[in-house]
């Protein structure tokens, strides 16, 4: 009995000498989640429940997980990071006497000797201290909590994950998915999960300050990465080191993860969308596309560059390029309230179709979607393809990608002169009332200004390792 009382006397004490120091800060604070939950009640009708749950965790190889990434709509109400969680928030207050509540959260619980193993958690005094929440619980409690979700005339709720596994605890995301699949019996839930959308779409299309400001850090170092990048490329570079730059940049200024999977992509592979295997070992002297954005404290940006690896473009290059930066301008000037979001894309592909034409590669609008087959944009935030109304008007604050692009790969039904050339050119921008603002205005666009840049050296020129040869 000694013995295991010490053990877990000492489990306690090691706990709490892991507190964490050195901290970023300029996290979200925990009156910004309460005020999003403040909006998101704002919205519910009347006698209406929501409910939100944590994203499951996921395994990457035999018992090792991927890093964790919260459910965006989670974090943006709670600013809780951690797996196995759940939120309900009523419209109306809860409860009587001295225990009402209009919302209350359940959380993975403290476990000593499980947070030697895989980090921290903040538990129910830490979610209370730290988050800013009153009524909180430990998950396991959820089984019993006293709710009947019958009683509500809404029971709004995202999506259901499906494909979990069971610790067999009941409180881990399965067993809490189960335990509300039990207690509610809605047969309205489709319209419940659009009436969460709609919500969700409401609030988070419309940037806060505080987001702003998150989002401006983001894409400034993105750009960053991409400026860094461009001084350091030579043709002899794979993709793969290209990509390690961009990150390196990243984690320097304090982004945790980068938005999505880095695009780095040399001729050919520049003209597949979503490339992402960034495996080709010599650039050489061909056009590199780099679609990369950084994840900071949860937001993402979203940023391309088109560069050519030997510091200068040819002639075809050069004319596709400066098409697509026509484009881009075109779009800008209409990107502001009142536009229509369709307008974007029309506007982006009426300046490609005659340019196309007028280069001989295309001979009628039919032909347009064969070298520009996406959007011109899309909402951006907490997820690179962030949520949002898109068949709205523009909005004071809303954060929005604009994209033009023209891909060219072999065999296309053109002068073979213009094969295997991949051009996109992406910046972030804050819609305004009469104009915009570019927050990846920091890294270059122009053709000239890209071949100035790359002709500068970067720290990384001077870097050098020992050979990875084997015997």
């Amino acid at each position: 009995m000694r013995k295991s009382f010490l053990t877990l006397l000492f489990l306690c004490l090691l706990s709490n000498a892991f507190a964490q120091e050195n901290l970023p800060t300029d996290y979200l604070t925990k009156e910004f989640h309460i005020g999003r939950r403040e909006a998101f009640r704002s919205l519910m009708p009347a006698n209406s429940v929501a409910i939100v749950f944590s994203y499951p965790e996921r395994n990457f190889s035999n018992d090792v997980s991927y890093v964790y990434h919260q459910n965006p709509d989670m974090y943006y109400l709670t600013g809780y990071k951690e797996p196995n969680a759940v939120l309900l928030i009523y419209k109306d207050m809860q409860g009587t006497g001295d225990t009402t509540f209009n919302e209350v959260i359940f959380v993975r619980e403290r476990n000593a000797a499980k947070e030697i193993w895989t980090g921290r958690r903040l538990g129910v005094e830490g979610v209370k201290k730290q988050l800013g929440f009153t009524t909180v619980f430990n998950g396991k409690e959820f089984k019993d909590f006293p709710i009947d979700f019958k009683k509500f005339g809404k029971v709004i709720c995202d999506k259901i994950p499906t494909d979990l596994r069971d610790d067999t605890t009941g409180y881990d995301l399965f067993g809490l998915l189960k335990t509300f699949k039990e207690n509610n019996t809605s047969t309205t839930i489709e319209a419940d999960i659009a009436l969460f959308q709609e919500i969700t779409k409401s609030l988070r299309e419309i940037k806060t300050p505080e987001e702003l400001v998150l989002m401006r850090k983001s894409v400034k170092l993105s750009c960053m990465a991409h400026n860094e990048t461009m001084k350091a490329i030579t043709p002899n570079m794979s993709e793969n080191e290209i990509d390690g730059i961009h990150h390196y940049i990243h984690r320097k200024y304090g982004a945790e993860d980068e938005g999505y999977p880095a695009i780095v992509g040399a001729g050919a592979n520049a003209c597949i969308l979503h490339y992402e295997e960034n495996n080709n070992t010599k650039i050489d002297n061909q056009l590199l596309l780099m679609d990369v954005g950084s994840e900071y404290h949860g937001y993402s940006a979203d940023v391309t560059r088109t560069i050519p690896a030997n510091g200068k473009f040819t002639t075809e290059q050069k004319a596709i390029y400066q098409l697509v930066y026509d484009a881009q301008e075109a779009v800008f000037k209409i990107c502001k309230e009142g536009t229509p979001f369709s307008d974007l894309q029309k506007k982006a592909k009426e300046v490609l179709l005659i340019g196309l034409i007028k280069l001989g590669i295309i001979k009628d609008e039919t032909e347009l979607r064969t070298y520009y087959p996406h959007g011109c944009s899309h909402f951006l935030g907490l997820d690179v393809h962030d949520k949002g109304h898109g068949g709205d008007i523009l909005k004071p604050n809303m954060i929005i990608t604009v994209e033009p692009g023209i891909y060219i790969p072999a065999n296309s039904n053109c002068d073979k002169k213009w094969w295997n050339i991949g051009v996109r050119i992406e910046d972030d921008v804050v819609i305004q009332k009469d104009s915009f603002e570019n927050l990846s205005s920091e890294s270059p666009r122009k053709w000239e200004d890209i071949e100035k840049l790359i002709a500068k050296k970067s720290k990384f020129n001077e870097m050098s390792l020992p050979s990875l040869e084997v015997k």
